[in-house]
Parts: structure tokens; C-alpha cells; sequence
């Protein structure tokens, strides 16, 4: 962006004082709301790398045009100039500085994202998170990625926005995973590691709204090259210990809903690590209140991904079986909440009792002298291979069409935390604070991930 303007600044405080100055400018037609904007992008662009080293710089920058009369008296505009900008643009510099704008933006507006993908910034999006001459540029790569998860996980996608997505893009994405990551603070690539959580959220959503046919391009991949990528598997696990927000749990577990409802991806995990995810599982669904809506809506979901893993993974084997007793007292505690939070607050929801039913008839937990419940049917193997978006014509006959369904519709606003049990703060017995309590799990739980397969050394900046 060239504009026929010089600064010569002597000082880190006359750059912010000169940025003061251009977004407080009075603006009383589109012309002179351009022109500033252009000016804030040249100024910021031509000091990037002098007075914008750090993420919290370019924040403030941001928010420098955020809280400024340029923008609050003019919010539509400026926000459609620069999506256009992004769709236009790419000067690495320059993108950096609309990226961060939208960003920041669009999470305190929805109106941002909304209006992005109107007008096809997706599929833009896409197309520089792919380019060779920005994957070097590490911010400004991050912050694309963010932006792609932020304005994903608040609406559904076209079907034109999706057919973007080819398998090329997402096996970049599983590629970068397996590499040591170069940001001390993000050991786990989770930016990269959330936009292929959202983008399966998004395949299962299209294929219960749309007759077309849609490839579930990360189940795809996973399913062909998932021995490849098995960094992304023990990160998944990771994550799913140590988050709080409701909304990426589900993420997480819709994906692994769909991993392991396919034979072709159902023992994708190595043994150790499913043992470290199914204690996380129990650990999640005896910490849920019983007396909460929002908990009894992630209790199904967790129920729901409990099944297909118990029936189908590497578990299911003779002599791998594992806590059978431990699973078993868990399921009967959830359909008795009198026993499970101390106080009977009212009778177990039917779609609870189901749902623990399903699990408890799996054969290796079940009781010899118990009845088979549920066996599956041609219809719900259908559903489940229209969910998975590709064609599993072995797929176990396990689950029903309405988990699936219902599985796709979960959802959460972004920042909502988890419905716990658990008190914040001390506990009754004088103990660990929650926080303390987290730190120490998720310690524990990345001493055994990955045990055998070098996770735990690439955190520490070792190799695989």
C-alpha cells in the first residue's frame, strides 16, 4: 500500500502519540474515512517491525482503531473496507495489521464474521493460510488461523465455502502439527489443531442440512494417513484434559465421535493414549453436576462418544480390556444421581438412562447373565456414513441416526466454561486449589500421552 507520506520517529512514544493522532482525525465522508485508513495501514505497516515486535503491540494497535471515534461512528464501513482489503490484499505487513483488526473485532461483534463470510472471505482465508510466502511470516500465520477458527465456530458454513477445503490444505495443516512448534508459549500448535476441529464440526453440521454430497475431509485424511499423524491425536487428548470451555470440548468430542464410529480410523489412537483418554472421559462425566442443564447436555454428548469407544478402539480387544470394573460402577453412579452427588434432585433424564444402557451392553463390560440391548440396524449404519460425510461401507453397526444428529447440533457459545462439580477455589478438605488440581493432571497426563512416542520430549523441545 503506497501512499505518498513520510515519518521520521525518534522514539517508541512518538510512534503511539502519530497513531493517536491519525485514528482521532474527524471523518465526515467516505472519502476521508478512506484516506485515514489507509494512512493507519501504511503508518502501522511501515513500523511493524521496529515498534509492533510483540503480540500485545499489535493489540494495542489494534484497539488503538477499535476505541477510536474513526471507528465508533462509522463501524459498518470501516469493518466491510477492510474485509476488502483482505480479500485484495497481500503484503504480509499489511495483512497482519486487517487480520488482527478482524479479529479482534469480530469476537466482541458477531456482525464481523457474518459479514465476512458474505462475502467470501473463507475461501480467502484458506488460500493464505496455504501460501508459501506467509507460512514464514509466523504472526501473521497464527493470526490467519485464528481468524479462520473464530469466524467458523459461530455460524455454519455454504457448501461453497466447504468445497474450498481440499485434502491438500488439511494434510498442510496435520504436517505442521508433527513439527516442533517455534512458539515457547503454544508447544502443541493448538490454532492449527482448533481450525481442523472446526472444520469437522462444520462436515458433520452440512451433512445433516444438505442433500448434496460433502467429503469429511479430516476424518479422510486421518482415515488414510492417520499413521502419519499421530502427534494430533496425543495433542487431542491433551487439549481435551486441561479445557474448560464448553464449546471446544464439544469440538473435541465430535471429532472423536466420527474417529471412532470408523473401523478405518477407530484404533487410530496408540493403546497407552486411549487408556489416558477414557480416564479423562470418566474423570469429565463424574465431575458434571447432576442438577444442571447445560451439564446433562455435555453428559450426553461424553456418553455418546463413550460408547463407539468402548465398542470399537483397541479396548474392545480380549486381554486389552481396561478398568472394566472402574467403567461399570461409572455407568450404574450415573443412572443413580441420588448416589452420585450425595442429594436426590430428581429422577436420571431418559436420554442419560439410554445412552448408559448402550454403553453397558458392550460386550466386554456386560454381564453374561444381562440381556443384549440395541443391536443396530441397515438404516442407522446409513445415517452414520452420511454423518462421516464419505463412504465406510464396513462401518460397525453401532450408534443410532439421533446421536448423530444430536451429536451435530451440540453446541456452546464460545467462552461458556464447563458445568463442574468441583468447588473453585480450595476444596472442603482444606486441599488443592481447582487450579493447583488442573496443573497437577495435566502434568500427569503428559507424562503418560504419547508414552513411546516422543510427545512428551517434543514438549520439552526434544525431538520425535
Amino acid at each position: 500500500m503506497e501512499l505518498d507520506v513520510s515519518y521520521s520517529l525518534e522514539n517508541e512514544q512518538q510512534f503511539w502519540d502519530e497513531l493517536e493522532d491519525i485514528v482521532t482525525k474527524k471523518c465526515d465522508s467516505h472519502e476521508v474515512i478512506d484516506n485515514a485508513l489507509r494512512t493507519y495501514l501504511h503508518f502501522t505497516t511501515n513500523f511493524r517491525d521496529q515498534y509492533l515486535q510483540s503480540e500485545d503491540d499489535v493489540l494495542r494497535c489494534t484497539f488503538k482503531l477499535l476505541e477510536a471515534c474513526l471507528y465508533a461512528d462509522h463501524k459498518e464501513y470501516v469493518r466491510r473496507q477492510l474485509v476488502y482489503c483482505l480479500l485484495q490484499e497481500d503484503d504480509p505487513p499489511t495483512l497482519h495489521i486487517i487480520t488482527a483488526f478482524l479479529l479482534f473485532d469480530g469476537i466482541h461483534h458477531d456482525e464481523t464474521f457474518e459479514m465476512m463470510q458474505t462475502e467470501g472471505a473463507f475461501p480467502r482465508l484458506i488460500e493464505l493460510i496455504q501460501s508459501p510466502n506467509l507460512n514464514s511470516d509466523f504472526r501473521l500465520h497464527r493470526l490467519l488461523l485464528r481468524l479462520l477458527y473464530e469466524m467458523s465456530r459461530i455460524q455454519p458454513l455454504t457448501w461453497e465455502d466447504l468445497v474450498a477445503v481440499d485434502d491438500a490444505f488439511v494434510l498442510h495443516l496435520f504436517q505442521i502439527i508433527e513439527q516442533l512448534s517455534d512458539d515457547v508459549n503454544d508447544p502443541y500448535h493448538y490454532p492449527v489443531i482448533r481450525v481442523l476441529l472446526v472444520l469437522n464440526e462444520q462436515y458433520m453440521v452440512m451433512s445433516t442440512a444438505s442433500s448434496q454430497p460433502l467429503t469429511n475431509r479430516v476424518i479422510k485424511a486421518l482415515s488414510t494417513h492417520g499413521h502419519l499423524y499421530k502427534t494430533f491425536g496425543e495433542n487431542l487428548i491433551l487439549l481435551l484434559n486441561r479445557e474448560s470451555e464448553t464449546s471446544l470440548q464439544l469440538l473435541i468430542l465430535k471429532l472423536l465421535y466420527l474417529l471412532f464410529q470408523s473401523p478405518s480410523t477407530a484404533e487410530y489412537f496408540y493403546t497407552n493414549d486411549l487408556h489416558v483418554l477414557l480416564d479423562v472421559v470418566v474423570r469429565n462425566l463424574l465431575d458434571l453436576p447432576a442438577d444442571s442443564a447445560p451439564a446433562t447436555a455435555l453428559r450426553h454428548t461424553y456418553l455418546r462418544v463413550l460408547h463407539p469407544l468402548l465398542a470399537n478402539s483397541q479396548i474392545a480387544k480380549e486381554g486389552a480390556h481396561y478398568k472394566r470394573d472402574e467403567v461399570r460402577k461409572l455407568l450404574a453412579l450415573l443412572t443413580d444421581e441420588g448416589k452420585l452427588s450425595g442429594i436426590h434432585f430428581a429422577p436420571v433424564d431418559d436420554t442419560t438412562a439410554r445412552l448408559v444402557r448402550r454403553c453397558e451392553a458392550v460386550a466386554w463390560l456386560r454381564d453374561p447373565k444381562e440381556p443384549i440391548a440395541d443391536k443396530a440396524t441397515p438404516q442407522k449404519d446409513r445415517a452414520r456414513r452420511q454423518m462421516l460425510g464419505m463412504s465406510v461401507h464396513d462401518a460397525r453397526q453401532t450408534g443410532s441416526s439421533l446421536s448423530m444428529a444430536e451429536m451435530a447440533a451440540q453446541t456452546e457459545r464460545p467462552g461458556v466454561v464447563a458445568p463442574s462439580r468441583g468447588e473453585r477455589g480450595r476444596d472442603k478438605a482444606g486441599g488443592e486449589t481447582e487450579g493447583e488440581k488442573g496443573e497437577r493432571a495435566e502434568g500427569d497426563v503428559v507424562a503418560m500421552v504419547g508414552t513411546g512416542t516422543g510427545v512428551t520430549a517434543a514438549r520439552n523441545g526434544g525431538g520425535r
